[in-house]
């Protein structure tokens, strides 16, 4: 059965989804004002081991995402600037092709990491659901959850007595703890934005400009990414798209939320809060959160230099599955710090496995003990790093069949997603031209002929080959 840790409870709780066939899920995605670096990436390989999971479990998964192209400020506190219209500034182009270039990066990276992303409409642009965005707005505006100020409409989260279940911090603490500037129109701290104002009152640039309030005021830029509400020209605020999209394609409740831990104490809080109280009911059943990732034990910063993205990784010659192998060997829960070292080790470990799989026998049957010990680890809260455990002493067990090694393997491969059912039983097909080659460098070492065989090594690695060589015989790999 699996298990999962449940950040609302705080325990690790027996998952039992609410139809008996069907798990409905739903990731945070990503905002597409940059490309995505190698920490977020961590999140979506592991929630896509989570649905392997379950469709090996026997459900069908129902899976959204969103992407987030409008709303999201630079300051949690609703304060800042966009930054899809921050990125448009310092660029030079347009929102809507920055948001477009992005997206499909991400989609490419997800690609090349083997992600099983959802497919339209389900994974679902910010952009694209105004209307519901709207709606849920208003629903809260009605029942009394939501006031207007000069720059926007905000949750009232002084009538939710839940708000902070999530976090573990009561209202009271957030309330205290919480900043706000003297000026600010809010009721609350802890209030957040459902919509925001364009321009002061939510008027038009040129009603703006012909207030006598406009002379005390610097006027904002023309928004590219505006639209028209009942309370005036704006934008959502970034907690309604997930809310509005989660409702549409998945119902309320649902079944699973994931996200990272960052998003527990603002965004998460502030989801749950607006979904129950527009519709009485919760709006997921689990939340299931990843850690951080950090970067030679700092965290990722511009700063620092140190936010890489999977073009970075293949720079380095680290593959994006031998990065997906790197993220499964620790816990999701747990911090994980990438180096060049531990990612070029992920990648060498990875190559190793490739080798001893390529010359297995066909699957024939499963080894139902390994498998057992297996699944038990996976199925404990997704424990990876466990679960890779147990993968190598099967893999490194010499009275195993090697049939029985490659039908075991190819089941877990199914959940592990690391592409490995194309290596197993698929001895290296190495190319005459090649082996011909690598030969007369044989030959030239036997006879201390350096500088020939020094010129055919490089001859070899031009055309993608490696050659090791030992006392009495060499050995050909492909180049990574």
């Amino acid at each position: 059965m699996l298990k999962l840790w449940n950040t609302e409870s705080r325990t690790r709780e027996a998952f039992g989804p609410i139809s008996n066939e069907e798990v409905r899920m739903y990731s945070c995605g990503p905002t597409v004002y940059g490309r995505t670096h190698i920490g977020n990436l961590r999140a979506y390989v592991i929630w896509d081991v989570l649905k392997r999971l379950l469709v090996a479990d026997g459900y069908t998964v129902i899976h959204a995402m969103n992407i987030t192209d409008v709303g999201h400020l630079t300051d949690d506190g609703d304060e800042g600037e966009d930054k899809m219209l921050k990125a448009s500034r310092e660029q030079g182009r347009t929102a809507w092709e920055i948001a477009k270039e992005f997206e499909e990066l991400f989609k490419q990276d997800a690609k090349n990491l083997n992600i099983n992303l959802p497919e339209s409409p389900l994974l679902c642009r910010a952009t694209e659901h105004i209307e519901e965005q709207i709606k849920l707005v208003k629903d809260l505006e009605e029942k009394g959850y939501a006031y207007k100020t000069s720059d926007g409409v905000y949750f009232d989260t002084s009538k939710f007595p839940e708000y902070g279940k999530l976090s573990g911090q009561p209202l009271e603490e957030k309330l205290a703890g919480a900043r706000v500037e003297a000026s600010s129109e809010k009721k609350n701290p802890t209030d957040f934005a459902l919509w925001k104002f364009s321009y002061p009152g939510g008027v038009d640039q040129e009603t703006y400009l012909s207030s006598p309030s406009a002379i005390s005021h610097q006027l904002p830029a023309k928004r590219e990414m505006e639209w028209q509400s009942p309370w005036g020209l704006g934008f959502p605020g970034w907690h309604v798209e997930c809310s509005a999209m989660a409702k549409k394609y998945l119902g309320q409740p649902f079944d699973i939320h994931t996200g990272g831990v960052d998003h527990i104490a603002v965004h998460h809080e502030n989801e749950i809060a607006q979904s129950v109280c527009a519709y009485g009911v919760p709006l997921a059943n689990f939340w299931v959160h990843n850690e951080f990732l950090t970067v030679d034990g700092h965290k990722m910063s511009k700063s620092l230099g140190n936010i890489y993205t999977l073009d970075d990784c293949q720079e380095h010659g680290i593959e994006p599955l031998a990065l997906r192998y790197f993220y499964l060997g620790a816990h999701y829960r747990q911090k994980l710090n990438f180096t060049w070292e531990s990612a070029g080790a992920a990648q060498n470990a990875l190559n190793k496995l490739r080798a001893i799989i390529r010359e297995w026998d066909a699957p024939t049957e499963i080894s139902l003990e390994y498998d057992d010990r297996f699944m038990a680890d996976i199925l404990d809260d997704i424990n990876t790093a466990s679960a890779l455990g147990v993968l190598w002493e099967m893999v490194n067990n010499p009275n195993l069949e090697p049939g029985v090694k490659s039908a075991t393997l190819k089941k877990w491969d199914s959940i592990l997603g690391l592409g490995l059912s194309e290596y197993i039983s698929k001895p290296l097909e190495i190319p005459q031209n090649v082996i011909a080659i690598a030969d007369r460098r044989w030959e030239a070492r036997a006879n201390k002929d350096w500088d020939t065989a020094d010129h055919l090594r490089l001859e070899l690695e031009n055309l993608g080959w490696l050659m090791e060589d030992a006392d009495n015989a060499y050995k050909l790999k492909p180049k990574k």
